[in-house]
Order: C-alpha cells, then structure tokens, then sequence
C-alpha cells in the first residue's frame, strides 16, 4: 500500500541548519521537503501556500520569531502540526512553544531516528517528548505558585506522567490494562482541567506547576 509522504516545511534563519535538514530528511523514505523560511513570517505565508503536514520551526529568529510563527499558525491553520527546533539554552520559550500549540520539540543536536520519529509523530498528531530533554525542561522551568491541588483522579496521573514518557495512547492502554478509547477520554479530562487541547501544552502546562516528577 502506497502512503503520501509527510510534507514538510522548515523555518530556520541558519541556511547551514536547513541544508543539513534538507539533507538528512532526503535520506529517508515517506519525508517530503516542500519549502524552507528564513523567518517566521515567510514560514507562516509558505505554511497558507503550500500545506505541509509539519513545520520545523526554530525559535529565534529574525523579524516574526518561532513563538509568535506558531501563535499565527495555531489561529490560521491548525491543521499544521509545528514542532519545535531548539538549543539547550531555550527552555522557557519551549515550554511557551509547547503553550501556543506546538506538538513537540526537539533539540538541534538531535539524532537522524529521533527527528524521524518526532515528525512522524506530529503527522499523526501525537507527541514524542524525549526523558532527558524534558528532564532539561524541568529543570530549567519556573513553576508558579499553584492555586490550589491538581484536580486530577490518579488514573488521570498515570496517564498524564505516561504522556510525558512519550508513550503513545496504545502503549499506556496496554500497560494500565485498559482500551485506547478509555486513555483517550482521560486525555480529553485532563486537557479539559489544565485548559489546553494537545499532550504537548498538557505537559507543558504540568511542567510550569510543577505536576510532573523530575525524570533522570
């Protein structure tokens, strides 16, 4: 069976970063780089333009930054799945990129399989969150005052803290012993409780208060 490959934008202000993307992504098989920007309005108007599944979108850049790129996207065309190319210096602006809609990150240095699998992921609408990337994020994050006990039932925490793993719905419905139907209903409680619509921002969201146990 024939599938269409996954289109791809990328949006980096380094020309350097974008050939060696170009280069890796036209290694792999089921990948489609359809445009590259330098800026983030040049990626947002070739996001409208040419339709790719998934932006690669660096945060800092000239003129219209990543941040504000995926603010504009997440309002225009939520189809689009962004996630995020960062350095290790960046970690309040990925928890802010995970907040504004971006479905996952990924560090600059990453490896050719993990930035296969985190675009694949994206493309299906999922989220792969890397233990020791997210163990950076924790660590870096401010956590604001809670307001009050996490209105979480403790199925919903195992959940949540499994997402944050990187588990996909099918994996942690085996592990807890029940159907991807039911994690799916307990995804939909959680982002209904933190006020967001993706495992991203969830994590993100659990992240900034504190609701996620530091990962080594």
């Amino acid at each position: 069976m024939v599938t269409n490959p996954i289109r791809i934008l990328i949006a980096d202000d380094h020309l350097i970063v974008r050939e060696g993307l170009r280069l890796i992504l036209e290694t792999e098989d089921g990948f489609a780089l359809v445009g590259e920007a330098g800026d983030g309005a040049e990626a947002v108007r070739l996001a409208a333009e040419l339709q790719p599944d998934v932006v690669l979108m660096d945060l800092r850049m000239p003129g219209m930054d990543g941040l504000t790129a995926i603010e504009r996207l997440r309002a225009t065309q939520p189809q689009i799945a962004v996630v995020i190319l960062t350095t290790y210096n960046e970690d309040d602006l990925m928890v802010r990129g995970l907040r504004a809609g971006a479905r996952g990150y990924l560090l600059k240095d990453t490896g050719r399989e993990a930035l296969f699998n985190a675009i694949r992921a994206a493309a299906r609408g999922e989220t792969l969150l890397r233990p020791e990337v997210l163990a950076k994020v924790l660590a870096h994050a401010e956590s604001p005052p809670s307001a009050g006990p996490l209105a979480l039932t403790d199925r919903e925490r195992e959940v949540l803290e499994a997402v944050a793993r990187g588990e996909r719905s099918k994996e942690i419905a085996a592990r807890l012993g029940v159907t991807e139907r039911t994690v799916k209903a307990h995804l939909t409680s959680i982002y209904n409780k933190l006020g967001v619509d993706s495992r991203a921002a969830a994590i993100a969201a659990a992240v900034q208060r504190g609701w996620l146990p530091t990962m080594a």
